[in-house]
């Protein structure tokens, strides 16, 4: 493999002092003369230009040299496959959403992205039929200045399959992760903070997202016509504002959530038209309002999950989901739950009726809302506790569990601990013992049951 460096047309093209960058020539004539299979050094530096790959190329800057774009179209371009794009800093795209301006415009495969910091750009990186690339430890920081439907994505996919996109952090984009008409794309490990939709799925079946963090976003995740998304070892925290969810589930199928952390969001999930979906082990806690489900949403089976201290359990568009509550004998543990277990056997001997009073009126009278915390709502609680006359719903755990679901090991936990995101620090849970998995919830748990 032949080496090419442009340390020497630095030296000959440019003076550098400690205050000032150096600042360098296109390099598109290196890539030019360059032959396939060449690796090309970059030296520290700003180097404006825009630069197209069409040929296999591996483009490796040392110093985080500066790759500064014309300001219309995409600063790197990669028609070929099996090129490399690594440790540069990256700036300047165009602004032309139908032309998909770019920071990095893929439309090859077989490529690696990796280890650069992309600024000032459209969409951050964009894979246009464009399959098997690794998106790895990059940093993408969108034009948030601008109103989110004039951004572009941090991350977009379109047309392209078993795409591997692990470690990245993204900010101030439209969405996180856009991923559109395409399957088996593995998301691991990233951080996606202040954007619509930290992660974006629409008519894209069978891929899979884990052990991620989706904070202070419109929307945790949006998951969209999609069928046959798994995800695991997830957190979506602090997603607050108008119409705000931790998980919005629209006409999708057979989606296995497991282990995941859904906290102090204004929806922890919604779901309208999402069928025969499968959630388990999961933390619901700190919402405003648990879940929200119409009516067409049916065949979803809620198992060994914990909802903690969320503001209201559950609210049906319509009169009932056909929702089963529990499965193979094991239910969902309540922090609101009041009933009893006189066998001991660890399940409550009444069902758990899903459902909020106070919450049922204030839907009806959204004034109500000012009275949430007052005696007043705690009394109503406690009466319609004890003389249920208002119909809420028909939505009933009939095997509730009377602990949580001991979860101590479960990654998200450990994840939510942290900061919300590195832009808005704030620890998520505090004062509740980290919402069930913790040792200290489940002794909670365990002590106040026997205490009744």
């Amino acid at each position: 493999m032949k080496f090419l460096s442009l340390h020497i047309l630095i030296a000959l093209t440019a003076v550098a002092t400690a205050q000032e960058p150096v600042i360098v020539p296109p390099i598109q004539v290196l890539v030019d003369r360059a032959l396939p299979g060449d690796t090309i050094i970059v030296a520290e530096g700003i180097y404006i230009g825009d630069i197209t790959m069409a040929k296999p190329l591996a483009l490796i800057g040392e110093n985080r040299p500066v790759l500064q774009g014309s300001g219309e179209g995409s600063c790197v371009t990669i028609l070929a496959s099996g090129c490399t794009v690594k440790g540069f800093v990256i700036e300047q795209s165009g602004s032309d959403l139908m032309q998909e301006d770019a920071g990095i415009l893929v439309r090859s495969n077989g490529n690696r992205i990796e280890g650069n910091d992309l600024r000032d750009v459209l969409f951050g990186i964009y894979l246009f039929e464009a399959d098997s690339n690794f998106i790895v430890r990059n940093t993408i920081v969108g034009r948030g200045h601008l109103d989110y439907g004039q951004r572009g994505s941090g991350i977009h996919i379109w047309n392209s399959y078993d795409n591997n996109l692990a470690g990245n952090v993204i900010h101030d984009s439209r969405d996180g992760f856009y991923i559109q008409y395409a399957s088996r794309t593995r998301i691991d490990n990233n951080t996606v903070y202040d954007t619509r939709y930290g992660l974006h799925y629409m008519y894209a079946d069978s891929n899979s997202f884990s052990y991620n963090r989706f904070s202070h976003n419109v929307a945790g995740a949006a998951i969209m016509y999609s069928r046959g998304i798994s995800f695991r070892h997830n957190v979506f925290s602090h997603n607050r504002g108008f119409a705000s969810y931790g998980i919005l589930f629209q006409d999708c199928h057979d989606v296995v959530a497991d282990s995941n952390v859904i906290a102090d969001n204004v929806v922890g999930m919604f779901f309208e038209a999402s069928t025969n979906n499968i959630y388990r082990h999961n933390v619901i806690a700190q919402n405003d309002l648990a879940l929200q489900m119409f009516q067409n949403s049916i065949g979803n089976i809620f198992s060994g999950n914990n909802f903690v201290d969320n503001l209201n359990p559950l609210t049906i568009v319509g009169k009932r989901t056909d929702t089963h509550w529990n499965r193979n004998g094991t239910g969902n543990y309540w922090s609101a739950y009041d009933g009893y277990d006189l066998d001991a056997d660890g399940i409550g001997d009444v069902p758990m009726k899903i459902q909020n009073a106070f919450n049922y009126l204030e839907g009806r009278v959204p004034n109500l809302r000012l009275y949430l915390y007052s005696p007043a709502s705690q009394a109503l609680a406690v009466a319609a506790s004890a003389f249920p006359v208002i119909d809420i719903n028909r939505e009933i755990d009939d095997v509730p569990l009377m602990v949580p679901v001991d979860l101590r090991s479960m990654p998200a936990l450990e994840m939510a601990l942290e900061s919300g995101s590195p832009k808005n620090p704030r620890p998520l849970l505090a004062g509740v013992a980290v919402a069930a998995g913790l040792a200290g919830l489940v002794f909670i748990g365990v002590t106040r049951r026997r205490k009744r």
